[in-house]
């Protein structure tokens, strides 16, 4: 972004008194739109820059002008800084915030493309010259297209491009994937040929509700096909018109014969605990998952079993937001699995080689992602980030430890309405991006003995109006005395299924004992439940 030097200037051109405002790079007039660049680039930008100038062609050295064939003003050439020089179009890139990192080449009479700078650093065509968090954001195909609907849209809204066509869209709009979804709609207004209508789906279902499709008219592919042939109202006309993404998915029962004839689908994981597998049948993406239990009573230990276990039985990725643990505490909990050693504990004893092995074992393996808060837990930070994991980081399964603590962070103090919230919007990130959400929730305490003394769990226990227990496909309840005098007894934890949506099965499933020695739970199969 470029630095403002001095503001509120007299303009020479129109006589404004305060409409001037000088950058490192030159001037423009916020009155008559008259923008002037110094002849040479300032010291503050030649720093910024000093990476890339060996291959960079200086901004001041490109002559700013008009495309008349297109239709295109040279004051919007001027904002995106798309200059000529050599018989070649140079359209800048930079690195998603201030830094020019590349330069895209277009022969001014013929359409060949090559490219200066670290290409591998580029965001999006005009993605600096917006901030986060505005209203609407367009996408574009080309750097001409956004040029030319920046301009008909009055100059107002962002408009960016993506890199290298509709084959690298939703490659480029993951990547960028924080920027854009930042914004509260997102028009995706990609060209009219097949490759476009396909990446505008994959687009839109990227960033799901927010995405808004361009409908182009008849016989006009793109937006510079709008501004060539002066249909500028059509084009705003269309913008504002722009209609909700929402996927097919009505059928007809009586076309649904192939579909029912098949077997029904075994979970793709399972637990890795055969009493809780008999009753749930393993692990479905798709579904919302509650685990609760009392305060202190193990929710934590028996999510870290399920993480390994996938870990090590699946090929996919895997979210991890454990709130009331710092990531050092959540890494080294999960190295401990690999190892059968307390590694989070200060007296566990473990050699160079063990601690190596777990690490690449767990977190080397690059398919496991934490959240480090830093006590940022509100409700809509939360679901940005599981959102992001989901769609942006390919999560497929992730674990949330524990909605607990991010109601108690709301402002307005009402549990029963933050709850419903969170537990609504979870639902809903499920539902679009088709993950397998665990959310830890904590229980109201029993009338008679609580839960640290072993009391047992059930629905009514949850806290809120009973949206945790209407809004989740399968609730698991962890029970445990505590305090207990008999030390089997104080180890050993008891699985309930409380809500089972799959199958409709309930009741005790398994016990599990913890070993303080390796820090491992263990299923039991003396006593029963």
């Amino acid at each position: 972004m470029a630095e403002q030097l001095q503001s509120h200037q007299p303009c020479p051109d129109c006589g404004s008194s305060d409409a001037l405002t000088t950058y490192d790079w030159g001037t423009k007039c916020y009155s008559c739109g008259v923008t002037r660049r110094s002849n040479s680039v300032s010291t503050p930008l030649k720093e910024k820059m000093t990476m890339h100038t060996l291959t960079l062609v200086q901004p001041t050295a490109l002559e700013y002008r008009s495309v008349a064939s297109r239709g295109i003003a040279r004051d919007t050439c001027l904002d995106y800084g798309v200059g000529i020089t050599n018989n070649h179009y140079y359209f800048p890139y930079y690195n998603g915030s201030e830094q020019l990192v590349a330069y895209k080449k277009r022969g001014t009479e013929q359409k060949q493309f090559s490219i200066e700078g670290s290409w591998k650093e580029a965001g999006l065509f005009g993605q600096q010259l917006f901030t986060k968090g505005g209203k609407y954001v367009t996408l574009v195909e080309g750097e001409f297209d956004a040029l030319a609907a920046y301009q008909m849209l009055g100059s107002r809204y962002p408009v960016v491009s993506i890199r290298n066509g509709a084959g690298s869209a939703l490659a480029d709009c993951k990547a960028n994937y924080e920027w854009i979804d930042s914004f509260e709609n997102v028009v995706i207004c990609f060209d009219s040929d097949e490759q476009g209508r396909t990446a505008a789906a994959q687009v839109a279902e990227l960033f799901g509700t927010k995405a808004r499709v361009f409908k182009h008219e008849q016989g006009l592919k793109d937006a510079c096909d709008y501004l060539a042939a002066q249909q500028s109202k059509g084009f705003v006309d269309q913008w504002w018109k722009s209609e909700q993404y929402v996927p097919d998915g009505i059928v007809c029962g009586s076309t649904l014969w192939s579909l029912v004839n098949q077997p029904v689908e075994r979970a793709e994981v399972m637990y890795p605990f055969s009493g809780l597998n008999e009753l749930t049948y393993g692990i479905r993406t798709g579904e919302l998952i509650t685990v609760t239990a009392g305060s202190g009573l193990g929710k934590s230990q028996f999510l870290r079993e399920i993480v390994y276990h996938t870990l090590k039985n699946t090929n996919d990725n895997i979210g991890l937001m454990f709130l009331e643990e710092s990531v050092k505490k959540t890494a080294r909990s999960l190295m401990s699995l690999s190892i059968n050693k307390p590694l989070h504990l200060p007296d566990a004893e473990a050699s160079d080689e063990e601690l190596r092995f777990s690490f690449e074992d767990t977190l080397g393996t690059d398919r496991l992602y934490l959240f480090d808060h830093f006590g940022s837990t509100g409700v809509d930070n939360i679901i940005s980030r599981v959102r992001f994991m989901a769609k942006a980081l390919g999560c497929k399964y992730i674990f949330l430890d524990h909605v607990s603590i991010v109601v108690s962070s709301q402002e307005n103090g009402d549990e029963r309405k933050a709850l419903d919230e969170i537990m609504t919007k979870l639902r809903m990130i499920v539902a679009e991006t088709g993950v397998c959400l665990f959310a830890v929730s904590h229980l109201k305490r029993p009338d008679t003995k609580g839960h640290e003394e072993g009391a047992a769990t059930s629905l009514s226990q949850l806290r809120g109006s009973g949206s945790i227990g209407q809004l989740s496909d399968l609730v698991i309840g962890l029970e445990r005395n505590g305090q207990a005098e008999d030390l089997q007894d104080r180890h050993t934890t008891r699985v309930r299924v409380l809500k089972n949506r799959f199958s409709g099965m309930t009741g005790p499933a398994c016990s599990l004992y913890y070993d303080k020695m390796t820090g491992r739970m263990t299923e039991t199969f003396t006593d029963g439940l």
